[in-house]
Parts: C-alpha cells; structure tokens; sequence
C-alpha cells in the first residue's frame, strides 16, 4: 500500500486531518494499526483540552424503525459545526446505533466515540446530550429544519397522519404536561397563589376570587397541558376535540429541544 492510500485510509477510519494523519504515520513507523492509535490518544487528549468549553449550540438525530423511534442530541460549541454534514452525520450514526442495540452500553460507546473519534474529526468540544427510545404501534414524529426541535407522540387507535400532526403540535407549542391531572399539586399551588397576589394587587372583590382564579387555571392549562391546547391547524378546537373527533387517544408524548 503506497503512502498516499495509508494515509486516505486512515483518514477514513478516524476523520483526522491530513497533516495529523501524516505526523501520526511518521510517529508510528508506517505501522497502520500504530498511527490510528496515536490518533486515538490524540483524540483523547483534545478532548481533554476542549472539555470546559461550553456546547451551547448541536442537533437532534431519530431513527426510526416499525413501531421504534429513538432521539438522540448532539452537542457542539458553535452554530457553523451545528451545520456541518460531517457533524450530522455523526449524530445520526448515533441514533442508528441506538436503534439497532438499544440503551444497554449505549452512552459509554457514544462517549468513547465522541472522545476517539469525533473530536479529532470536528474540532470541538462534543457533548452527547440526551437519548431516548420511544415504542408505540402508531407513532407521530416531527423534527424541524434546523435540527434543533423534535417531538414524537404515542396514539392508541388514530392514525398515523393525526399522530404525525400531533407531533408538530408538541414541537410549535412544547407542552410540559398531557392533561391538567398530571400536574404536579405544587405547581398547581404555586399558580393559585401568584394567581391570588395579582388579583389583590388589582382590588378585585373577594367574593370574586374563587371564580376568577378557576378560569386563570384553566387559561394556564390551555398553555402548559396538551389536550387542552388550541389545536394549532384550526385554533377554535382544542387537541382533546380534535382526539375525540378521531376516536383516538394520546399514549404518550416527547418534545426535545436545543
């Protein structure tokens, strides 16, 4: 093998730059097996230099097999990596690696793959951010343009169209809750009692009070909980009409966003 493919090569197998890969050659003696594991150490060490950088800035990757659906974040420090298709590629190797193996070992081998590989080949800190894998028999997906915002919905009966619908909804609106039962009593509490402190503020009757601090619950449940939500393709409907009008019921719902 000439010098020039061990060095396409191994370029290849580890995303090295040239120069890198050269000097990693030369160190090795020519040895192949030697120089990417220089470069692996390099990698580790260039980690470990860029660890305290911040990583504000990554894609969300999904994979999606039948009935399977997984999302996987990828963090990096600056906008101009978060758009380069060499780091997308990366996440979405991810996320088809969390498809196919599951969770089981999934986060270290992401770790030592971003640590020996990825750092090396982007030249930024890279964080893996959070995964999850999402099983259901009728599953809606949406991930906006920019990679930043993904959600995934869960229907039992319904169809895949409504679901995939819903998910949109999850990802323009970012519902905390499903239905105002799963709020948390505390946060409930906390409302009423901002809720009470204004009204006292702006003088209104105490025979008033309990009614008016209903319906500012209820304005807050259309805000914070899913089902209550103005669906957002025909706002004077909420979601919960819109699932009874299609017999359908949501299961569960994701949103991540970056």
């Amino acid at each position: 093998m000439s010098n020039f493919e061990l060095i396409k090569k191994i370029r290849e197998i580890t995303g090295a730059g040239m120069s890198d890969v050269k000097k990693a050659i030369d160190q090795a003696g020519g040895s192949e097996e030697k120089a990417i594991e220089i470069l692996r150490k390099a990698g580790s060490k260039i980690a470990g230099k860029k660890a305290d950088r911040e990583t504000h800035e990554g894609v969300i990757a999904l994979a999606k097999d039948e009935g399977k659906l997984v999302l996987v974040a990828l963090h990096c420090e600056t906008d101009f990596v978060a758009r380069n298709e060499n780091f997308r590629a990366a996440a979405d190797q991810l996320a088809q690696k969390l498809l196919k193996d599951g969770e089981k070992d999934f986060a270290s081998w992401a770790q030592d793959k971003i640590q020996n590989e990825l750092i090396v080949q982007i030249g930024e800190n890279l964080q893996l951010g959070k995964f999850e894998i999402i099983d259901g028999n009728i599953l809606g997906v949406y991930l906006h343009s920019n990679k930043k915002v993904a959600a995934a919905v869960v229907l039992v009966e319904g169809s895949f169209d409504l679901a995939n619908e819903l998910a949109m909804q999850v990802a323009a609106m970012a519902p905390q809750y499903l239905q105002p039962e799963d709020v948390p009593a505390e946060v409930v509490q906390k409302e009423k009692e901002i809720y009470a402190e204004q009204l006292k503020i702006e003088g209104k009757p105490e025979n008033m009070m309990e009614q008016i601090l209903k319906g500012k619950l209820e304005k807050f449940y259309t805000e914070v909980c899913l089902v209550r939500q103005p669906f957002i393709k025909e706002d004077k409907k909420s979601v919960e009409q819109l699932l009874t009008e299609n017999k359908a019921t949501i299961e569960k719902f994701v949103y991540y966003a970056l």
